[in-house]
């Protein structure tokens, strides 16, 4: 074909053939049929006058059949433009698979004010630090496909946004999260208990099954204290968490020893010495009998590169993208042949009626 051609198929979504060397051959038995349809004489019956009536109607006549032969000709290409086998882009295509449910768990006792980590090389909170790493595993876990929830913990346990794969409420879920707003204590078991209940709910026990949620149910938990406060002792809410085959990834933050805690009182900041005790041998506990992992933070580098050994953990099967391609198209040339062949019809029905 030549190059005017290729373009003209192309402004129309056609993108190829798949045999490209039967289109002239075709367009060139349209042609022929159309022109032996123009020598055929329609049948009538004989008049007196019929000359002076050809030519007075001549000039008619004449734009009427060449319509005709036109809209014919027209079809019949489009016919032969979708016997030659055009062709579009098929674009990659990837096949969805349901994947993890994580429920990201978040301190936020009184102790998480502490001032003894960086964000951009400038002390800040533990909090605050917590933030920033979470929300970038979030955004990236969710890109991916994954439901992701948040529960924060202080004297109780709140659910602060539900599973979901909007990467945008769960950010500002986090936004909102601050020292102190579940309460100043440290109610571990509860925590843990409410993100197992949420899983839980999200992927209800096959009736007549071994009750457990599926395989794909995680919790990230992260503290800086030892449970001091709540109604369901760590050890209770470890124990329901295994026994539903959820596996619970435990991280611990902050320094030991003495650490400055930033205060603001009537609008001035102010800060104070206080010492907050990290219990490592119970959260190593939460993370084995679940069959998860504990990590311990000891500077802000490295809280970032924790969660990233959690996203190399907790990874699904991801299908292989089907590479892009050519699909067949042939409906266009088909609609645009039965519109066509629809015309001509009308044109000789209602234009050109004849008397038998």
């Amino acid at each position: 074909m030549s190059g005017r051609a290729v373009e003209l198929l192309q402004r129309i979504g056609v993108e190829g053939l798949t045999d490209p060397g039967r289109l002239p051959l075709l367009l060139v038995v349209a042609a022929v049929a159309v022109a032996l349809s123009l020598r055929e004489r329609p049948r009538g019956l004989p008049w007196a006058a019929l000359p002076e009536l050809r030519l007075a109607a001549r000039g008619h006549r004449d734009r009427l059949r060449a319509g005709r032969a036109g809209l014919r000709l027209a079809a019949l290409a489009c016919l032969a433009l979708a016997l030659a086998g055009p062709v579009r882009a098929r674009p990659p295509e990837r096949a969805s698979l349901p994947g993890l449910d994580l429920l990201l768990v978040l301190d936020l006792s009184d102790s998480m004010r502490a001032l003894d980590t960086e964000v951009a090389g400038r002390p800040e909170t533990r909090l605050a630090l917590a933030r920033r790493v979470v929300a970038r595993f979030a955004r990236r876990r969710v890109a991916e496909g994954d439901r992701l929830g948040l529960v924060g913990f202080g004297d109780r346990a709140l659910t602060l946004c539900p599973l979901t794969r909007d990467a945008r409420l769960l950010e500002a879920a986090l936004a909102r999260t601050r020292p102190g707003l579940a309460g100043e204590a440290t109610a571990l078991g509860d925590a843990l208990a409410l993100a197992t209940r949420r899983v839980r709910a999200a992927n209800p026990a096959e009736p007549g099954g071994a009750g457990a949620a599926r395989a794909g149910s995680v919790v990230v938990l992260l503290t800086d204290g030892r449970a001091n406060a709540g109604a369901i002792p760590v050890e209770v809410a470890t124990g329901l968490a295994a026994a539903l085959g959820v596996r619970v990834h435990t991280v611990g933050i902050g320094t030991e020893g003495p650490v400055a805690m930033a205060r603001d009182e009537q609008g001035r900041r102010g800060f104070e010495l206080e010492h907050h005790d990290l219990d490592a041998a119970t959260l190593a506990a939460i993370a084995r009998a679940t069959g998860g992992e504990f990590f311990r933070a000891r500077t802000s580098a490295d809280l970032d590169g924790i969660y990233e050994a959690i996203d190399r953990l907790e990874r699904v099967p991801r299908p292989v993208p089907v590479p892009a391609g050519r699909r067949p198209w042939p409906e266009p040339a088909l609609a645009a042949a039965g519109a066509l062949l629809t015309a001509e019809v009308l044109l000789v029905a209602i234009l050109r009626r004849r008397i038998p």
